[in-house]
């Protein structure tokens, strides 16, 4: 049965990914090296010593390694980090582009909104909101007005877009990582409005996947890295190819170094990597991905559930027919939000099954089974969505990872539009002060127990590892650390011994927030400079498990995240990057952040 994941046949056909979203290749920590402590003056850096590499086009290079020698500093604070959950500080009318000329949407005929969906879980609640498909239920806005609601399956993102373009469906439903690519036929090449009455305006998130989709391999296949020289199958034109780019890029594998096997959709993707076994993983949906992990010498590398704040659908509308109606957006948002209370009762969840059977043509039984492949949203999840800035996972976020994706693969070329101009959460924003609302509480988070690192790493298949480049000051743990410099004129500055901290904070946080179920492991590891010098190797251990510590903290401090979820670790010089050059110290002082699939406790 399918899940309703459908083929996208505008899709890049090319994967040719450039650079890494998140993954910095010669990285250090400058945990130890043989040069001083500033990074201004560290310009080179050979396979010894403690200098900084050179610049490198693509790469990111944040200052010098720390010095040699001296006391082995006990970890320092983060005062300068603090907990906060910070609303963006704009009205959304303020941003969005102004809607030009007369509208152009199909005119509602007994005041009913054409809505488009496809076969997915997520739809569950606006199917609840409005029993079925067929426009039987009166609606209400909040001042009483009476709108209907029907709801036309449009399985087909191209036709659906278009059917939308021309006015004929007044709401249009996308993954986040689709509308980059609608967005090539509604703006020109400077990321402009080509119709302003057209540009999709959207109200509000309607689920997380949770386990629909996943990327199965060979039980030779540990990490996401062991499929550089491989090949995968899967669908050309259909999210598993967003998936799929974002674990490799994610793991710090470029899409050229791994051989695309494509196929016409998922389900053939899954029969390919069955029949054949020189395939080494396959990226499909449910229940294909569950079966398939099930067969002797395979196994599930990551999915949804582990993965679960990578994919979000969310639905929009006609700019134009929400400056019409801003009573009826109001109307359906808080309907949806209604049913998503509703449904956490198994009678209502049998009510939507038979609604959405009735609807999808599918029999009742195997939709309510797909009902688990899709969390929805409430309210304060929603919010944390939309309108906290910190949130790492936040729709801004999403929106631009879909664009970096893209333009890397050349499926878009337009500039990409700035996600205010798209986003509009004036909603939300009036219904925070509604108790009915307000009072929800996010219920997408993963309980973990505290757990050492060894038992995580015993007892987890690990997803895939990142590397990192951080700075610390020499034989010091702070990440915060300032020091004096002086600037071109000579005036002294207090600044970051590592300026770039919070920009590397916030691209390690984009890792984390993609799974929101994993365990992460954030290890210190140094070079083996000092080894001549020392005695043994506690106190590099020690070292770098306080510099690892301070990552941690500064994350969890900064983005709000469950402690619990995280373990740091300090290595020293016992793992070097490349056993094959182990002398290598630029590559050594690294920080690497591990990802660990987790039942949920």
């Amino acid at each position: 049965m399918s899940n309703g994941r459908p083929t996208f046949a505008f899709y890049a056909a090319v994967l040719a990914v450039v650079g890494g979203l998140v993954y910095f290749a010669g990285m250090q920590a400058g945990f130890f090296g043989n040069a001083g402590g500033d990074p201004a003056a560290n310009k080179n850096e050979g396979k010894k010593g403690g200098d900084a590499p050179p610049l490198d086009p693509g790469k990111i290079n944040v200052g010098g390694a720390g010095g040699a020698g001296g006391e082995m500093a006990a970890e320092g604070s983060s005062d300068d980090i603090v907990t906060t959950k910070k609303e963006y500080g704009f009205v959304p009318a303020d941003r969005l582009p102004p809607v030009k000329g007369t509208a152009g949407y199909a005119k509602l005929e007994d005041n009913t909104v054409q809505f488009a969906l496809n076969v997915w879980a997520g739809w569950a609640p606006i199917i609840h909101a409005n029993e079925g498909f067929q426009p039987k239920k009166i609606w209400k806005t909040k001042d009483g007005k009476e709108f209907r609601i029907q709801l036309v399956l449009a399985d087909n993102p191209v036709d659906m877009r278009d059917k939308y373009a021309a006015g004929d469906f007044h709401i249009g439903w996308a993954t986040v990582d689709m509308l980059p690519l609608f967005m090539e036929g509604f703006v020109d090449a400077s990321g402009k409005p080509r119709d302003s009455r057209i540009m999709p305006r959207i109200f509000q998130q309607v689920d997380w996947s949770n386990g629909g989709d996943g990327i199965v391999v060979r039980d030779t296949i540990r990490t996401v890295r062991d499929l550089r020289g491989k090949t995968i199958v899967l669908a050309q034109n259909s999210p598993s190819q967003y998936f799929a780019l974002s674990m490799l890029v994610a793991g710090g594998v470029q899409p050229g170094e791994v051989t695309f096997k494509y196929t016409n959709d998922a389900f053939e993707a899954a029969a390919a990597f069955n029949a054949q076994k020189d395939i080494a993983a396959c990226v499909s949906w449910a229940p294909d991905i569950y079966k398939l992990s099930e067969q002797p010498g395979n196994r599930m590398l990551v999915d949804t559930t582990t993965a679960n704040k990578l994919i979000a659908d969310v639905w929009f509308a006609r700019a134009d027919f929400a400056k019409d109606h801003p009573d009826l957006i109001e109307g359906i948002v808080r309907g949806i939000f209604d049913s998503i209370e509703s449904l956490k009762a198994q009678e209502e969840k049998q009510k939507v099954a038979e609604w959405m059977s009735a609807g999808y043509a599918i029999p009742a039984s195997d939709c309510l089974g797909m009902l688990g492949d899709a969390h929805w949203t409430n309210f304060a999840e929603n919010s944390q969505f939309f309108l906290n800035q910190n949130n790492p996972s936040r729709f801004e976020s999403v929106w631009q990872q879909a664009y970096y994706i893209y333009r890397g693969i050349r499926s878009v070329t337009h500039q990409p539009v700035p996600f205010d101009q798209v986003a509009d959460f004036s909603v939300l924003q009036r219904l925070q002060s509604e108790a009915k609302y307000s009072s929800q509480r996010d219920e997408y988070q993963a309980q973990f127990a505290p757990k050492t690192t060894g038992q995580i790493i015993a007892e987890s298949d690990e997803v895939l590892t990142n590397t990192v480049i951080i700075h610390f000051a020499p034989n010091n743990s702070d990440l915060m650390k300032k020091v004096i410099r002086k600037d071109a004129d000579g005036k002294e500055i207090d600044e970051l011994y590592d300026p770039n901290v919070d920009f590397i904070l916030e691209e390690i946080s984009k890792i984390v927030a993609q799974f929101g179920a994993a365990r992460i492991v954030i290890e210190g590891h140094s070079d083996a400079s000092m080894k001549a010098l020392l005695p043994d190797d506690v106190l590099v251990k020690q070292l770098s498990e306080n510099r690892a510590n301070s990552v941690k903290e500064s994350l969890i401090q900064k983005f709000d995240l469950n402690p619990n979820q995280f373990n740091a670790a300090g290595i020293g010089w016992d793992r070097p990057a490349d056993p094959k050059d182990p002398m290598n110290h630029a590559k050594n002082r690294r920080v690497e952040i591990r990802v660990f699939s987790a039942e949920q406790e």
